[in-house]
């Protein structure tokens, strides 16, 4: 098995016990060298696993010290949904695709349209990520007069689970926010993965 296929698997394991109450928060887990013989693996997957874990929010702890396991993430409230994001943020893609069905019925163009597309990953003071918001956009972006919100959940896909140090199919709440012009038509579409461990959805009329 590839070296970069174990070390997820392995991360994924550990992420499953900790939820599973082998280790509690603020306990610190068994040594690299130790877990390395557990799973039956070098050294270094298991380095490779522990940043993972590390990166993603699952453990605390420096590189080549004890870690512990992570306190839970504190919960935000999300109460304006069009607000800029307060900490960094980084950009993971910016291919422009052609429109779904859905995407097409959003901004009111034709299925397989090109659009203009951003992915954000919106990290907290922590340097976790909090929240992921993919907008699509035709043409330049503008700017709007006014925003409507439908919230849902979604199960996690494996790049968003990933990116926000969850297990896949993992619910997380959805916000479907299109902005649209002083004339009420669609300028922009944007979907907001918000992990429901993390975020409370408390929005205000406006």
């Amino acid at each position: 098995m590839p070296v970069q296929a174990a070390h997820r698997r392995i991360a994924a394991d550990i992420r499953r016990r900790i939820q599973a109450g082998e280790w509690e928060a603020g306990q610190p887990l068994p040594s690299r060298a130790d877990m390395a013989a557990e799973y039956g693996v070098h050294p270094q997957t298991m380095r490779l696993s522990y940043a993972l874990l590390r990166r993603t929010g699952v453990l605390d702890g420096e590189e080549r010290k004890r870690v512990t396991v992570a306190h839970p993430p504190a919960m935000r409230t999300l109460t304006d949904a069009d607000a800029d994001w307060p900490f960094s943020s980084e950009t993971t893609d910016t291919r422009p695709r052609p429109a779904t069905e859905e995407l097409a019925e959003r901004l009111g163009v034709r299925p397989g349209t090109m659009l203009q597309h951003e992915a954000l990953e919106c990290l907290d003071p922590g340097g976790h990520s909090a929240m992921i918001v993919s907008s699509w956009w035709r043409g330049h972006r503008q700017t709007h007069a006014s925003y409507v919100i439908e919230v849902g959940t979604i199960p996690l896909g494996a790049e968003q689970a990933h990116a926000l140090g969850l297990l896949v199919d993992t619910m997380a709440f959805r916000l479907v926010r299109t902005r649209i012009d002083g004339a009420g038509a669609p300028l922009e579409s944007a979907d907001l993965i918000l992990p429901m461990d993390r975020w409370l959805i408390r929005l205000h009329s406006h």
